[in-house]
């Protein structure tokens, strides 16, 4: 906690604010490329980082999801942390590094993409997009699932959420090249949904997708480098 509030810069909120949209409570101001470097200082230490996530400082709480080791997560540290989230960057720092990595990982892909609450529905949508890069060995089957819930949800209007949606649908595009051509069938779907989001999804998702030099990231990559 020193160490953090020798960081504090009051500027930096103001910074984050008007550049990226972070709206935070009891945050410091410090860069997320300032708490990643105090993470790799400090290594993997759960109990510390409950500590500084019941601290109630924000970037205490990011700090705490980059300590904490994925597998000694619990659904319930889960769910209360998830309540907690104010705005993406929280959001996406236990989403992608944490959950994602977790062993609740896919339950919650299904149970979170239905919440009404902005964060908690966007953290469903960040895991499926992480989870796509996280897991090397699933088969394609997994990630096909989660079609019909990109469908589902790509008529909400909120900016981080949709962005999300968006997100997690380039990404399973982007696995391999079967998941690719099925991931493109679903954005033309989606590109016929009257919604003024569903079409910002669906367009940028088909701009990416249908790049000749589109890098792939071949996983499982013994079907698909083998």
């Amino acid at each position: 906690m020193d160490r953090l509030y020798a960081l504090q810069n009051p500027e930096k909120v103001i910074f984050k604010k008007k550049k990226f949209g972070i709206v935070s409570n009891n945050s410091l101001g410090i860069y997320h490329a300032e708490l990643k470097k105090i993470a790799r200082d400090i290594g993997k230490d759960n109990e510390l980082g409950l500590q500084l996530f019941d601290s109630g400082i924000y970037e205490g709480r990011i700090l705490c999801s980059k300590i904490f080791r994925p597998k000694d997560l619990t659904e319930a540290l889960m769910e209360k942390w998830v309540k907690t989230f104010e705005n993406w960057e929280v959001c996406d720092s236990f989403s992608m590094g944490l959950f994602a990595k977790s062993d609740f990982a896919l339950e919650k892909v299904f149970e979170w993409t239905k919440r009404k609450p902005e964060f908690e529905k966007r953290a469903g949508f960040t895991i499926m997009a992480a989870f796509c890069m996280a897991d090397k060995l699933s088969g394609n089957a997994v990630f096909e699932s989660f079609f019909p819930i990109i469908i589902r949800e790509a008529n909400d209007e909120r900016i981080y959420v949709k962005k999300a949606v968006n997100w997690a649908l380039r990404n399973i595009g982007k696995r391999n090249p079967d998941l690719n051509k099925k991931a493109i069938l679903v954005a033309q779907e989606i590109l016929e949904i009257e919604s003024p989001a569903a079409k910002w999804i669906a367009k940028n998702a088909l701009n990416e997708l249908k790049k000749d030099n589109i890098r792939m990231s071949d996983y499982p990559r013994a079907i698909y480098r083998g």
